[in-house]
């Protein structure tokens, strides 16, 4: 009985150490800088803008988004985009 004991708890810590050493730091850094910004102020929104695509136009609007803090406590900007069917002027 004892042996059965130690052995489910040698599995149980076996277990946890090999899921424990599986986690890797996050990697906040990005080339493009067109979709993701990491600290400072909200960057600036661009003006909507209107594309003609033949029989309709589609208006793109971009926004900024906070989407949090890294683990060095700076902000994370994320833009979204949005995109609509307008009629053509």
């Amino acid at each position: 009985m004892a042996l059965r004991r130690f052995l489910l708890a040698c599995g149980v810590v076996s277990l946890t150490a090999g899921c424990a050493s599986n986690t890797f730091a996050p990697n906040y850094q990005s080339t493009n800088t067109d979709i993701l910004r990491i600290g400072g102020d909200r960057p600036d929104a661009t003006a909507p803008a209107v594309e003609d695509l033949g029989s309709f136009c589609v208006e793109t609007t971009q926004q900024w988004n906070d989407q949090g803090r890294t683990p060095d406590d700076q902000r994370l900007w994320v833009k979204s985009t949005l995109r609509r069917a307008v009629p053509c002027r």
